[in-house]
């Protein structure tokens, strides 16, 4: 059973020819992977991230996630999808000002039914997994570039999904930032996490183990598949 995967999907939009954002994406991503899918503004892979994400539909094909097709699942499933087995990283850090770092992270768990001591008792865990233990209390104004990236993270991450999915996440950082976000990844994926990564960066892109080249809609490349 893969994290991900897409099969067959296409999304189209009505036109005259119809305009293809994916045209027919065939990607199996395992458990304990760590991917990094670049190509060219427009090439599509913000759109296949969408997918791998449910937070679009494809016109045509399948998207599964931990093994669970998708396909036929109305938007209250595909809401409790995303917020058991997907975290979300984007680069907007999208958190709350004024609100302290554990209760952002805390934020995360919202929706699960959860205590507030028992969502924040996960916030704390999951900060000091990556390295925030000790900012506990601050707030996003009082955080650096990359700190307010690593809350991000743990918000993501709280929920223990199987997937974290990165949408160009150091993409306001500065070099100092990006490296330690990066490193961070590097270790969440060396304790086991799924991480996909979609960058532009193809620096970045080299650094990880595996990588996916997106053009036109299309798998132009996969590090992992031979010649």
């Amino acid at each position: 059973m893969n994290a991900l995967e897409l099969r067959g999907v296409v999304k189209s939009y009505a036109g005259a020819p119809p305009v293809y954002a994916l045209a027919g994406v065939d990607l199996a991503i395992g458990h304990g992977e760590m991917v990094a899918v670049v190509g060219p503004s427009g090439s599509g892979k913000s759109t296949m991230l969408n997918m791998m994400g449910t937070l679009d539909r494809p016109t045509e094909g399948s998207v599964l996630v931990d093994g669970l097709d998708t396909t036929d699942l109305d938007d209250d499933a595909l809401t409790a999808v995303r917020g058991r087995r997907i975290g979300f990283v984007f680069q907007r850090f999208f958190l709350l000002a004024g609100v302290t770092t554990v209760d952002n992270v805390a934020n995360g768990l919202l929706y699960t039914g959860r205590p507030l001591a028992e969502r924040r008792a996960a916030a704390v865990r999951t900060l000091e997994r990556v390295g925030l233990g000790h900012r506990l209390t601050h707030r996003p104004n009082e955080l650096s570039g990359g700190e307010t990236q690593r809350v991000a993270v743990a918000r993501a991450l709280v929920h223990e999904p199987a997937v974290l999915l990165a949408d160009e996440p150091t993409g306001n950082l500065d070099s100092q930032s990006t490296a330690a976000v990066m490193g961070l990844f590097h270790e969440l994926h060396a304790a086991g996490t799924t991480i996909v990564v979609i960058t532009h960066d193809l620096t970045m892109a080299e650094r990880l183990p595996r990588r996916v080249r997106v053009l036109d809609g299309r798998i132009e490349a996969d590090s992992a598949v031979a010649g």
